[in-house]
């Protein structure tokens, strides 16, 4: 028997990502059906969608661990619990927790050091880039759009990359809301905060431009109207 987990279903794509950039994609025997990197974690069979999971496929991969993200996966990690799984439910909202599931994920399968490596390469990069923002003339105004029905604004780590980029996020009062529930915001405010940049990111669906700049009210919007 391995001293470490050999068979680990990964219920989200990062701790996918994360495990083959450490060298332990042979680890992986499960994914999210969401999964798109590396390339190869695509041929691995698909467990699970964001919110819901096949339990008898689970099973029949015999996993010696169980690795899921968030709240919204909180009833799935439950269930697998009383099946007789063990379950690591990470919930990194900030650039700072991403880099420590990285760190954690990597003592999960024992190579803490190349994780910590790994976590300090991403920081080098990240604080690479600040110095280029910083000269910039005007700090756009961007809004981050993480769900489309209803609206909800971008997630801690998101904004934090969008400051060091040299942007400045619409919705800085919610940066600290760890629950989408928590950053839910209306068309009008939106419209009132006039973001000169538009991104959209929707959990598990395509993003529909045109959708975007087909709201009402929002033709006048800086980002839509240039």
């Amino acid at each position: 028997m391995s001293h470490y987990p050999s068979r680990i279903v990964c219920l989200t794509e990062e701790t996918t990502e994360t495990l083959y950039l450490l060298g332990e994609g042979h680890r992986v025997v499960g994914v999210s059906g969401y999964t798109v990197r590396p390339p190869e974690a695509r041929r691995k069979p698909r467990v699970s969608a964001f919110i819901s999971a096949k339990y008898d496929r689970i099973e029949s991969l015999q996993p010696d661990l169980i690795l899921a993200f968030s709240d919204l996966q909180a009833n799935i990690a439950c269930e697998l619990v009383k099946r007789g799984y063990p379950v690591v439910a990470f919930n990194q909202r900030s650039i700072a927790e991403i880099l420590q599931m990285i760190r954690m994920v990597g003592a999960l399968v024992g190579c803490a050091d190349r994780a910590d490596a790994l976590a300090g390469s991403l920081e080098l990069q990240i604080d690479s880039i600040r110095p280029a923002a910083t000269p910039l003339a005007a700090r756009p105004r961007v809004y981050f759009e993480e769900w489309d029905d209803p609206l909800i604004s971008g997630i801690g780590w998101v904004e934090e990359l969008v400051e060091v980029a040299g942007g400045e996020p619409i919705f800085p009062e919610l940066r600290g809301a760890r629950l989408g529930r928590e950053r839910i915001v209306s068309s009008e405010a939106v419209i009132e905060r006039r973001p000169d940049i538009i991104i959209a990111s929707w959990c598990g669906k395509a993003v529909r431009p045109a959708k975007i700049a087909n709201r009402a009210g929002w033709q006048d919007i800086p980002a839509v109207r240039n």
